[in-house]
C-alpha cells in the first residue's frame, strides 16, 4: 500500500497539487466510502473512523452543501 501511495503523491505534486486540497479530498473520499461500506449508518461509521459522530455528521452535511451547488450548475447548463 505504501507504494501505491507514494506513487500517487508523485503524481500530485507533479500536478501541483496543494497539501491542503489533496488532505480534504483523501478525507471525503474516505469518509464517503467508510459510509457506504456502513450502509450511511452515522454511528457505526464514526465508530469505525475512530471520531464522534456529531464530528462526522457535520463533516457529511459540509461536503453535500459543497455538493449541492455542483448539480444545480449542472442541471441549468442541461436545460
Amino acid at each position: 500500500m505504501r507504494a501505491r501511495l507514494e506513487t500517487l503523491i508523485d503524481e500530485m505534486l507533479d500536478g501541483q497539487i496543494l497539501l491542503a486540497e489533496a488532505v480534504g479530498e483523501f478525507e471525503k473520499l474516505y469518509i464517503k466510502k467508510a459510509m457506504a461500506r456502513n450502509k450511511q449508518h452515522l454511528s457505526k461509521t464514526a465508530r469505525a473512523l475512530g471520531i464522534h459522530r456529531n464530528t462526522l455528521s457535520k463533516r457529511v452535511a459540509a461536503y453535500q452543501k459543497l455538493e449541492r451547488p455542483l448539480v444545480r450548475a449542472a442541471k441549468v447548463g442541461g436545460r
